[in-house]
Protein backbone atom coordinates (compact mmCIF):
# COMPACT_ATOMS: atom_id res chain seq x y z
CA UNK A 1 0.00 0.00 0.00
CA UNK A 2 2.69 2.48 0.97
CA UNK A 3 4.48 1.60 -2.78
CA UNK A 4 1.03 3.01 -4.26
CA UNK A 5 0.75 5.71 -2.12
CA UNK A 6 4.38 6.64 -3.15
CA UNK A 7 3.67 5.73 -6.79
CA UNK A 8 0.84 8.88 -6.61
CA UNK A 9 2.74 10.85 -4.89
CA UNK A 10 5.17 10.96 -7.95
CA UNK A 11 2.44 11.27 -11.00
CA UNK A 12 -0.31 13.22 -9.39
CA UNK A 13 -0.81 16.71 -10.84
CA UNK A 14 0.92 19.83 -8.95
CA UNK A 15 0.13 23.36 -9.23
CA UNK A 16 -1.52 24.76 -11.89
CA UNK A 17 -2.24 21.33 -13.49
CA UNK A 18 -4.64 19.74 -10.62
CA UNK A 19 -8.02 20.96 -12.48
CA UNK A 20 -6.96 20.49 -16.25
CA UNK A 21 -5.75 17.19 -15.39
CA UNK A 22 -9.32 16.29 -13.53
CA UNK A 23 -11.02 17.62 -16.37
CA UNK A 24 -9.26 15.96 -19.17
CA UNK A 25 -9.71 12.45 -17.03
CA UNK A 26 -13.28 12.94 -17.14
CA UNK A 27 -13.13 13.79 -20.79
CA UNK A 28 -11.98 10.31 -21.37
CA UNK A 29 -13.48 8.20 -19.19
CA UNK A 30 -16.60 9.75 -20.43
CA UNK A 31 -15.63 9.17 -24.20
CA UNK A 32 -14.57 5.52 -23.07
CA UNK A 33 -18.01 4.95 -21.12
CA UNK A 34 -20.07 6.75 -24.19
CA UNK A 35 -18.05 4.11 -26.65
CA UNK A 36 -18.39 1.22 -24.53
CA UNK A 37 -22.04 1.34 -24.68
CA UNK A 38 -22.73 2.76 -28.09
CA UNK A 39 -20.39 -0.38 -29.70
CA UNK A 40 -22.65 -2.39 -27.19
CA UNK A 41 -19.18 -3.82 -26.33
CA UNK A 42 -21.22 -5.48 -23.03
CA UNK A 43 -22.64 -8.18 -25.76
CA UNK A 44 -19.56 -9.44 -26.35
CA UNK A 45 -19.24 -11.12 -23.24
CA UNK A 46 -22.16 -12.92 -23.92
CA UNK A 47 -22.53 -16.29 -26.55
CA UNK A 48 -25.36 -14.89 -28.26
CA UNK A 49 -24.91 -15.43 -32.10
CA UNK A 50 -26.51 -12.21 -32.58
CA UNK A 51 -23.50 -9.76 -30.97
CA UNK A 52 -21.91 -11.23 -34.53
CA UNK A 53 -23.89 -9.00 -36.64
CA UNK A 54 -23.18 -5.92 -35.14
CA UNK A 55 -20.53 -5.51 -37.80
CA UNK A 56 -22.43 -5.80 -40.63
CA UNK A 57 -19.31 -7.69 -42.79
CA UNK A 58 -20.73 -10.75 -40.33
CA UNK A 59 -23.87 -10.96 -42.04
CA UNK A 60 -23.27 -13.28 -44.86
CA UNK A 61 -21.81 -15.67 -42.03
CA UNK A 62 -24.89 -14.83 -39.74
CA UNK A 63 -27.41 -16.10 -42.63
CA UNK A 64 -25.05 -19.20 -43.94
CA UNK A 65 -24.82 -20.42 -40.31
CA UNK A 66 -28.51 -20.00 -39.57
CA UNK A 67 -29.26 -22.83 -42.82
CA UNK A 68 -26.43 -24.87 -41.25
CA UNK A 69 -26.79 -28.19 -39.14
CA UNK A 70 -24.57 -26.17 -36.97
CA UNK A 71 -27.25 -23.67 -35.82
CA UNK A 72 -29.19 -26.43 -34.11
CA UNK A 73 -26.57 -26.94 -31.45
CA UNK A 74 -23.75 -24.56 -31.59
CA UNK A 75 -23.58 -20.76 -31.42
CA UNK A 76 -20.43 -18.60 -32.81
CA UNK A 77 -18.31 -19.11 -29.67
CA UNK A 78 -18.41 -23.04 -29.94
CA UNK A 79 -16.10 -22.93 -32.81
CA UNK A 80 -14.67 -20.00 -33.32
CA UNK A 81 -12.94 -19.27 -29.39
CA UNK A 82 -10.71 -22.02 -27.38
CA UNK A 83 -12.71 -23.89 -24.65
CA UNK A 84 -9.34 -25.29 -22.36
CA UNK A 85 -10.22 -22.66 -19.81
CA UNK A 86 -12.62 -19.72 -19.37
CA UNK A 87 -9.06 -17.54 -19.48
CA UNK A 88 -7.83 -17.95 -22.59
CA UNK A 89 -11.39 -18.17 -23.89
CA UNK A 90 -11.84 -14.46 -23.17
CA UNK A 91 -8.69 -13.58 -23.72
CA UNK A 92 -8.94 -14.72 -27.43
CA UNK A 93 -12.04 -12.75 -27.69
CA UNK A 94 -10.28 -9.46 -26.30
CA UNK A 95 -7.71 -9.90 -29.03
CA UNK A 96 -9.75 -11.30 -32.07
CA UNK A 97 -12.59 -8.86 -31.05
CA UNK A 98 -9.65 -6.02 -31.31
CA UNK A 99 -8.46 -7.18 -34.29
CA UNK A 100 -11.39 -7.48 -36.14
CA UNK A 101 -12.72 -4.02 -34.74
CA UNK A 102 -9.44 -2.41 -35.86
CA UNK A 103 -9.66 -4.23 -39.58
CA UNK A 104 -13.41 -2.94 -39.72
CA UNK A 105 -12.75 0.52 -38.81
CA UNK A 106 -9.87 0.72 -41.50
CA UNK A 107 -12.12 -0.94 -43.94
CA UNK A 108 -9.24 -2.98 -44.69
CA UNK A 109 -11.36 -6.38 -44.65
CA UNK A 110 -11.37 -8.78 -48.09
CA UNK A 111 -14.65 -9.25 -49.90
CA UNK A 112 -14.59 -12.88 -48.63
CA UNK A 113 -12.98 -12.97 -44.83
CA UNK A 114 -10.37 -15.72 -44.12
CA UNK A 115 -9.32 -17.00 -40.74
CA UNK A 116 -5.82 -16.15 -39.61
CA UNK A 117 -3.07 -19.08 -38.38
CA UNK A 118 -4.37 -18.62 -34.48
CA UNK A 119 -8.19 -19.01 -35.52
CA UNK A 120 -7.63 -21.53 -37.92
CA UNK A 121 -6.14 -23.65 -34.74
CA UNK A 122 -8.55 -22.54 -32.56
CA UNK A 123 -11.80 -23.60 -35.08
CA UNK A 124 -9.73 -27.26 -35.54
CA UNK A 125 -9.52 -27.93 -31.71
CA UNK A 126 -13.03 -27.06 -31.77
CA UNK A 127 -13.99 -29.49 -34.22
CA UNK A 128 -11.67 -32.49 -32.81
CA UNK A 129 -13.57 -31.51 -29.32
CA UNK A 130 -16.61 -31.69 -30.22
CA UNK A 131 -16.42 -34.45 -33.04
CA UNK A 132 -14.06 -36.44 -30.36
CA UNK A 133 -16.02 -40.16 -30.90
CA UNK A 134 -16.58 -39.85 -34.57
CA UNK A 135 -12.86 -39.20 -34.75
CA UNK A 136 -11.95 -41.79 -32.53
CA UNK A 137 -14.56 -44.68 -32.83
CA UNK A 138 -16.33 -44.56 -35.76
CA UNK A 139 -13.86 -43.87 -38.57
CA UNK A 140 -10.77 -44.36 -36.45
CA UNK A 141 -8.27 -41.34 -38.36
CA UNK A 142 -7.64 -40.46 -34.63
CA UNK A 143 -6.67 -36.82 -32.87
CA UNK A 144 -4.49 -34.88 -35.42
CA UNK A 145 -4.25 -31.50 -34.08
CA UNK A 146 -3.77 -28.14 -36.05
CA UNK A 147 -0.12 -28.06 -35.34
CA UNK A 148 0.12 -31.73 -36.19
CA UNK A 149 -1.85 -31.40 -39.68
CA UNK A 150 0.55 -28.27 -40.41
CA UNK A 151 3.83 -30.28 -39.70
CA UNK A 152 2.61 -33.26 -41.38
CA UNK A 153 1.32 -31.42 -44.68
CA UNK A 154 -2.08 -32.58 -44.18
CA UNK A 155 -5.61 -31.30 -44.59
CA UNK A 156 -7.98 -29.10 -42.04
CA UNK A 157 -11.30 -30.34 -41.27
CA UNK A 158 -12.59 -28.01 -43.61
CA UNK A 159 -10.49 -28.59 -46.41
CA UNK A 160 -13.14 -31.76 -47.17
CA UNK A 161 -16.06 -30.50 -45.40
CA UNK A 162 -16.83 -27.27 -47.30
CA UNK A 163 -19.87 -26.36 -46.78
CA UNK A 164 -20.20 -26.60 -43.04
CA UNK A 165 -21.23 -24.48 -41.39
CA UNK A 166 -20.67 -21.39 -43.99
CA UNK A 167 -20.98 -22.41 -47.34
CA UNK A 168 -18.09 -21.85 -49.75
CA UNK A 169 -19.85 -18.54 -51.01
CA UNK A 170 -19.91 -16.53 -48.04
CA UNK A 171 -18.70 -12.99 -49.25
CA UNK A 172 -20.91 -10.02 -48.73
CA UNK A 173 -22.87 -10.38 -52.15
CA UNK A 174 -23.00 -13.99 -51.56
CA UNK A 175 -26.19 -13.88 -49.84
CA UNK A 176 -28.16 -11.04 -51.28
CA UNK A 177 -31.81 -10.21 -48.98
CA UNK A 178 -30.62 -12.93 -46.14
CA UNK A 179 -32.63 -11.91 -43.06
CA UNK A 180 -30.07 -11.12 -40.33
CA UNK A 181 -30.97 -9.76 -36.81
CA UNK A 182 -30.41 -6.12 -36.95
CA UNK A 183 -28.54 -4.49 -34.01
CA UNK A 184 -30.39 -2.36 -31.33
CA UNK A 185 -30.42 0.74 -32.05
CA UNK A 186 -28.76 3.70 -30.02
CA UNK A 187 -31.28 6.33 -31.38
CA UNK A 188 -33.23 7.64 -27.79
CA UNK A 189 -37.00 6.38 -26.93
CA UNK A 190 -37.99 9.92 -27.47
CA UNK A 191 -36.78 10.18 -30.85
CA UNK A 192 -38.16 7.45 -32.29
CA UNK A 193 -41.13 8.23 -31.08
CA UNK A 194 -41.24 11.55 -32.51
CA UNK A 195 -40.01 10.10 -35.75
CA UNK A 196 -43.21 7.51 -36.17
CA UNK A 197 -45.68 10.19 -35.54
CA UNK A 198 -44.07 12.53 -37.90
CA UNK A 199 -43.33 15.12 -36.06
CA UNK A 200 -39.25 15.14 -37.22
CA UNK A 201 -39.33 15.07 -40.96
Amino acid sequence: MAKLKNIWNEVKPRGGWKYPAIIITGAFVGLFIYTFFASRAYSYLSDNPRTCVNCHVMSPYYATWTHSSHARNTTCNDCHVPHNNIVNKYFFKAKDGLRHSAVFTLRGEKTALQTIEASSEVIMDNCIRCHTQLNQEFVNTGRMGYKEMKAMGGNACWDCHRDVPHTRSRSEVSTPNSHVPMPDTNVPDWLSTAMKNNQIK
